[in-house]
């Protein structure tokens, strides 16, 4: 990954980061399997040299949320010492919300659970970050900012991070049941007044399917973006976290710190 980037990130008032599970790049991009992400792809951006940065998933979505993946190597519950995202926002006066579908109520830190709110369905500990960290976790005021989907406003934070569950985000059930469901949530982002406001939803995938390579797809969602816009610059995780990092104007985090930034989808004639 190279340094920072010759074209800054323009500002973002409001960023959703959507976060699926366990597919890779030629599953999604081009699959009849998945017919409203293919449309979205032809009128949004599309980063076609984006990996994952390891497996399994968990030190993925710490990856995403702190910059690192905070020497986490499997999906047993973590309890960690160190800074995320959400602390750079509240520390710049902005705010965040988590959407965990199904997710327990409270500061829970169950491995899973069911039901509640959201209907059936299955939430996973491992697939949301936030709980991860004790300065979170530990605050029943922080805490309160991760929600179940009943509670989703696209315009109630200018960071959202959204992890539906185990079968909507494609870990459990099928592609086209989680295409289906896309299909569903994310006119509810785009149909707002807050990402039409200069919003941006990045929709990407935790990890690839049993791939040493990682390649996962990652679609930029914006009218900062040109419609069918493509990239084969190299990027990951880290990348699309230094991306919500400069376009919020706060610091970089461990290995965000060293990635590129997706400037070019913004930079696009």
């Amino acid at each position: 990954m190279s340094a920072a980037p010759s074209t800054p990130v323009p500002a973002f008032k409001h960023v959703w980061l959507l976060v699926m599970e366990n597919k890779s790049y030629s599953q999604i991009v081009g699959a009849s399997k998945a017919p409203y992400l293919n449309a979205l792809i032809a009128e949004s951006g599309l980063a076609k040299a984006y990996q994952a940065v390891t497996h399994p998933s968990q030190p993925n979505y710490l990856a995403l949320f702190s910059g690192s993946v905070q020497g986490v190597k499997d999906d047993h519950p973590h309890d960690i010492s160190a800074p995320s995202i959400a602390d750079q926002l509240e520390t710049a006066g902005l705010t965040w919300r988590v959407y965990a579908e199904n997710v327990p109520s409270g500061c829970s830190l169950k491995t899973k659970a069911s039901g509640g709110p959201d209907g059936p369905g299955t939430y996973a500990r491992k697939h949301e970050p936030a709980i991860s960290f004790t300065a979170i976790s530990g605050d029943a005021g922080r805490c309160a900012n991760i929600q179940p989907f009943s509670e989703f406003d696209p315009a109630a934070a200018n960071f959202a991070f959204i992890a539906p569950n185990l079968c909507h985000d494609m870990h459990d059930c099928s592609i086209e049941i989680g295409d289906a469901f896309l299909k569903d949530f994310v006119p509810r982002i785009t149909g707002s007044a807050a990402w039409q406001d200069g919003g941006v939803l990045f929709i990407t995938w935790d990890e690839g399917f049993r791939s040493a390579r990682n390649l996962v797809p990652t679609i930029v969602v914006s009218a900062l973006v040109s419609p069918g816009f493509t990239s084969a610059t190299p990027h990951d995780h880290y990348s699309l976290l230094r991306t919500v990092q400069d376009g919020f104007g706060v610091a970089c985090l461990a290995e965000s710190c060293k990635a590129n930034t997706l400037e070019e989808f913004f930079s696009a004639p």
